[in-house]
C-alpha cells in the first residue's frame, strides 16, 4: 500500500551454498543479533532484523544481502533510509581506523617528519596488513596517513600512535571521541582494528564515525586517493626511491569481479578472522550523498562486502525521497550543548553496553537541525574518469568544529 510502513522480518546472516543461496541448516547455525539493542538514532534501529518503510514507487531492497549488519543513510540530513541489525555490536576490523583518523588527524601536523624505531613497530600484530615501514627510516606524517588509508597499514597506525603519546593514550582518546560522537556501541582496544577481545562497533557507529571524518578535508582526500607513491628504503649515497601503493577499497580502485563504483569517494574497508569483511563507503549521485556500512557478509560470492555495499547504494539512490526514514544519525554531543571541549575517558573506562540510550534519543537534532558548512573538493580518479565531489558536510549546530589540538613533542627528525 502506498505510504504504508513496511517492517521486514528478521533476516539472519545466511551462509551461501555453491549456488549462492543459503540452506536452512546453515542459517540456523548463524549467530543471532540481540533481541534488544541500543536505540540511539531511533526506536526501530534498536530492533533486530531489517527496518525499512517503503513509500509509493519505492524499490524493494536487494535480495542478495547476507551481511550480519548494514545501514544506508543520507550523509547530509542524517536520515537512515534502511538498516539491518544496525546496533549489533560486532568486530569492526580496519574500519575502526576511521575513528583513529578522526581522532588523530587534527593533532599531528602532516608536514612533520619522523624517524621510525624498532620499538614502535614491535606492537604490530602477527599477520597485520602493512605499508612496509622500516626502522631507522624517516617518513612524513603525510606518508604515514597514506599508509593508513590506502594500505590499511597497522605499522603506520602504531607509529602515529607513538607520536601521539603511545597506544594506551591513543586508545583512550579514541574511546572518548566515540562517546562525543554518540557512537556508544563502540569499544576500542587496539587502534588499528586488529582482533582483540571486547573490541566492537556497529554499522550505525561506523557510519556516524565516517560522517564525522568526512568533515575533515585531509580525511576526505586520503579516503579518496586510489594510489600514491610511497618512500622506499633510503640507501647511503643514493636517491631515495619510491614504490606505488594502491587503495584496498575495491569500490574505489576496482578489482577482478568488482567495478569501480561511480561517484565513490572513500571511505574504509577491513577484514580479519574474527570480523570477517567490513566496509563503510560514501558516494555521490545527482547531488545526493549516501553513506553505507556492511559488516560480515556470509555469502561465498567473491568480494561480497563490496558487491552488497554497491547494491545498497544503488537501492538508496533509487529509493531516496520514496521511503520514510527509520531513524537518524545523531549529532555529536557538542552539537546539542554548544560545548566544543573535548571529552576524556580513562584508558580502562569504555562506554557500557545498554539496550537503550535514552539521553541520546531525547531531543534529537541529527537531521536538518545540524548546520551545514562548505567543504573542499576531492578529485577521485577511477577507471579513466574523473568524478568531482564538492560537498557540504554537517558540523555542529553552532557551526563550530573541534578546536585544533597542538601536537605533542616527539622524537622527530628533519632530514
Amino acid at each position: 500500500m502506498a505510504g504504508a510502513a513496511l517492517l521486514l522480518p528478521l533476516v539472519t546472516a545466511p551462509v551461501a551454498h555453491a549456488d549462492g543461496k543459503p540452506g536452512k541448516d546453515e542459517k540456523d547455525k548463524q549467530p543471532k543479533p540481540p533481541a534488544v539493542m541500543s536505540m540511539v538514532g531511533g526506536e526501530l534501529l534498536g530492533k533486530p532484523g531489517t527496518q525499512v518503510r517503503l513509500g509509493a514507487g519505492a524499490p524493494v531492497l536487494p535480495k542478495e544481502l547476507s551481511a550480519r549488519s548494514w545501514i544506508v543513510a543520507d550523509a547530509e540530513n542524517g536520515q537512515v533510509l534502511a538498516a539491518h541489525n544496525a546496533h549489533w555490536r560486532l568486530a569492526p576490523a580496519s574500519t575502526l581506523k576511521m575513528l583513529f583518523a578522526d581522532t588523530l588527524l587534527p593533532k599531528i601536523a602532516k608536514n612533520r617528519t619522523h624517524l621510525v624505531t624498532s620499538t614502535e613497530l614491535s606492537g604490530v600484530g602477527a599477520g597485520s596488513s602493512l605499508v612496509g615501514l622500516k626502522e631507522k627510516q624517516s617518513y612524513s606524517v603525510h606518508d604515514l596517513w597514506l599508509g593508513v588509508f590506502l594500505r590499511s597499514g597497522n605499522d603506520a597506525v602504531h607509529v602515529l600512535s607513538e607520536m601521539n603519546g603511545g597506544v594506551r593514550k591513543t586508545v583512550a582518546e579514541m574511546n572518548a571521541r566515540a562517546v562525543e560522537l554518540q557512537a556508544l556501541d563502540t569499544r576500542v582496544v587496539t587502534p588499528d582494528g586488529y582482533d582483540a577481545q571486547g573490541q566492537v562497533s556497529s554499522a550505525y557507529d561506523l557510519t556516524l564515525i565516517a560522517r564525522s571524518g568526512m568533515q575533515n578535508a585531509d580525511f576526505r582526500a586520503y579516503a579518496a586517493t586510489p594510489r600514491a607513491a610511497f618512500p622506499g628504503e633510503q640507501k647511503p649515497g643514493k636517491k631515495r626511491e619510491t614504490f606505488e601503493i594502491q587503495n584496498t577499497n575495491r569500490l574505489l580502485t576496482g578489482d577482478f569481479g568488482v567495478a569501480p563504483y561511480q561517484g565513490i569517494a572513500g571511505v574504509k574497508n577491513g577484514s580479519t578472522t574474527h570480523a570477517g569483511a567490513t566496509f563503510t563507503g560514501v558516494a555521490e549521485r545527482n547531488g545526493r550523498v549516501l553513506l553505507v556500512t556492511v559488516m560480515n557478509p556470509s555469502s561465498k560470492e567473491q568480494h561480497a562486502v563490496y558487491k552488497e555495499a554497491a547494491r545498497l547504494l544503488d537501492w538508496g539512490f533509487a529509493a531516496a525521497g520514496k521511503v520514510r526514514p527509520v531513524g537518524e544519525l545523531v549529532p555529536p554531543l557538542s552539537a546539542r550543548t554548544g560545548d566544543t571541549r573535548e571529552v576524556t575517558v580513562p584508558a580502562d573506562e569504555v562506554p557500557a553496553a545498554k539496550p537503550a540510550v535514552a539521553a541520546a534519543t531525547e531531543g534529537r537534532s541529527g537531521g536538518a537541525g545540524v548546520a551545514l558548512a562548505v567543504a573542499g573538493g576531492v578529485l577521485v580518479l577511477i577507471a579513466g574518469a574523473v568524478f568531482l565531489v564538492n560537498r557540504r558536510w554537517p558540523t555542529t549546530a553552532s557551526g563550530a568544529r573541534r578546536r585544533p589540538r597542538t601536537a605533542p613533542p616527539g622524537p622527530d627528525v628533519n632530514p
